[in-house]
């Protein structure tokens, strides 16, 4: 079996590979993560699967495209109200899409390990990119490993970052740090209220 794996980062990546290494799975990597705001961070994401499989020696398919105002669109106007859908689908449907032209069996993604992800909506997002695309999707729960990625990116001195990834999720950070430790940096709060205010105004203009 040829997996294809998507990775949301080098980090959640950790895990994954190395219990599909330990059980004799064949995979590649894919990066495809048009919604990590702002660039800056999705070029740092990048640098750093780059670091990751270049130590590790696995495989890595990169695509590097940037829609900002399509994927902010999309999870401002995603019908179910749960922009993390929006995400989530455009991610695992490219990598079912990729999988299905490129020869592979089956494809999955690095979004399972994580405690703090919406795990039955990337089921459920997966399955349905699975059947539109006509390849099986190969679904382990991975966050049993979490701790354990953890360890390991801090073993190989990967960056981890701080949010999620959209400039939501980077909103809800500070906002997060506001209620449990006081206030947050002026200059980091400022900047993302000034980028949400823009975005509002490229869907409601």
């Amino acid at each position: 079996m040829k997996l294809l794996l998507h990775a949301c980062c080098g980090p959640c990546a950790c895990y994954p590979t190395e219990k599909l290494t330990g059980d004799g799975t064949e995979f590649d990597i894919l990066y495809f993560n048009p919604n990590i705001h702002p660039y800056k961070e999705f070029k740092h994401r990048l640098a750093t699967i780059r670091e990751f499989c270049e130590k590790k020696e696995y495989n890595l398919i990169i695509n590097k495209s940037y829609p900002l105002e399509e994927t902010i669109r999309g999870m401002l106007c995603e019908p179910s109200g749960v922009r993390c859908a929006y995400c989530y689908r455009v991610r695992v449907r490219y990598a079912a899409q990729y999988a299905k032209e490129h020869g592979y069996d089956t494809f999955s993604t690095t979004l399972l390990v994580s405690p703090y992800q919406k795990h039955q909506l990337i089921i459920k997002e997966a399955e349905r990119a699975a059947e539109e695309f006509d390849i099986p999707f190969y679904y382990e729960d991975f966050r049993e490993g979490y701790q354990r990625g953890v360890d390991i990116s801090l073993e190989l001195g990967l960056y981890r970052q701080q949010y999620c990834g959209c400039v939501f999720s980077e909103r809800d950070r500070y906002e997060i740090m506001k209620h449990y430790k006081g206030e947050p940096p002026k200059e980091p709060l400022i900047r993302v209220s000034k980028h949400i205010a823009m975005i509002n105004n490229l869907v409601h203009p």
